[in-house]
């Protein structure tokens, strides 16, 4: 075979290749992988307890990223407060963490500055607190839901328009989001209206999870519009995982939230969420003593 000929075959062969290839990861960008695992909790770090050194304790055997869902640092979140409380529990695993803000970063502090000083690039720019990101087959949004720090959180807000944009520019299979105050929690105190237009934009864009903290205990919602009505086919899957290692709060056998399938008081610990393809597991890993945990699997819409 001539020389032409081993060229138009090497290309033949190429092309083949590249067919093959597209084929086998359709739905994902190049370099992606089908299985991606995400772990974390909020209402995390304070040097008056140590269940955050026991949750932190978890995220060094679990492995992939780390969110937090906000009061990274008590009482507040000041330099200090990160240094000594963050830093030497929840901070051992920073360069893997995609955090976001609570009310305690913004309490006593000029515009949450120590929290975004400690994170950097990884909590978004310093105005917004807000920003995305892809693993595996998933497109990860993380929000600000301190909305009156923010400029609010309404559909034509800066926040809303981006979020339109940004779920419009990255159409995806599976759209977990998480922020740090839930639409609905148990008992009272800890739902926050305010996020609505959120869940709305979330929703109308077919999102599969919301990841939210604040409340200090953990719930798992059935799929639920933001309305709060169940729908198994196009609705939102709600975890609130306060459980970070603040495990105080009150009793929430009253005012139960609409959608509750499972919840747990006093018991720290993270949520562990491995990203497949078309769906997705969760397991609630409890800190060594507790015996409470919750697990399940549900697809993608």
């Amino acid at each position: 075979m001539g020389k032409t000929g081993l060229l138009l075959t090497s290309m033949a062969v190429a092309v083949l290749l590249a067919c093959t290839t597209v084929v086998l990861t359709a739905g994902q960008s190049v370099g992606q992988t089908a299985t991606a695992t995400l772990v974390g909790a909020g209402d995390i770090a304070s040097c008056s307890y140590n269940e955050d050194s026991a949750t932190a304790t978890l995220l060094g055997r679990i492995p992939g990223t780390v969110f937090t869902l906000g009061d990274n640092a008590y009482p507040y979140g000041s330099g200090k407060n990160f240094r000594n409380c963050y830093k030497p529990t929840w901070g051992k695993y920073k360069k893997r963490t995609r955090p976001t803000a609570g009310n305690h970063e913004y309490l006593h502090t000029t515009a949450a500055r120590p929290y975004f000083d400690y994170f950097g690039w990884r909590a978004g720019r310093p105005s917004r607190g807000y920003y995305s990101y892809d693993r595996g087959a998933w497109h990860i949004v993380a929000l600000n839901s301190n909305c009156n720090k923010v400029g609010g959180c309404g559909r034509h807000s800066t926040q809303g328009r981006w979020l339109r944009k940004n779920l419009a520019d990255h159409p995806s299979r599976c759209t977990l989001a998480y922020f740090h105050h839930p639409l609905y929690a148990s008992g009272t105190g800890s739902d926050t209206p305010e996020v609505k237009p959120l869940w709305r934009i979330l929703y109308s864009h077919g999102a599969d999870v919301i990841l939210s903290g604040h409340a200090h205990r953990y719930e798992r919602f059935r799929p639920i519009t933001p309305n709060g009505e169940p729908d198994p086919e196009n609705g939102i899957r709600q975890f609130i995982v306060g459980t970070g290692g603040n495990s105080g709060g009150g009793e929430i056998h009253y005012n139960q939230a609409p959608g509750v399938q499972d919840k747990k008081l006093r018991t720290s610990g993270v949520l562990r969420l491995d990203l497949g393809f078309d769906s997705y597991t969760w397991k609630f890993v409890p800190i060594a003593g507790k015996i409470f945990t919750d697990s399940g699997t549900d697809v993608c819409h």
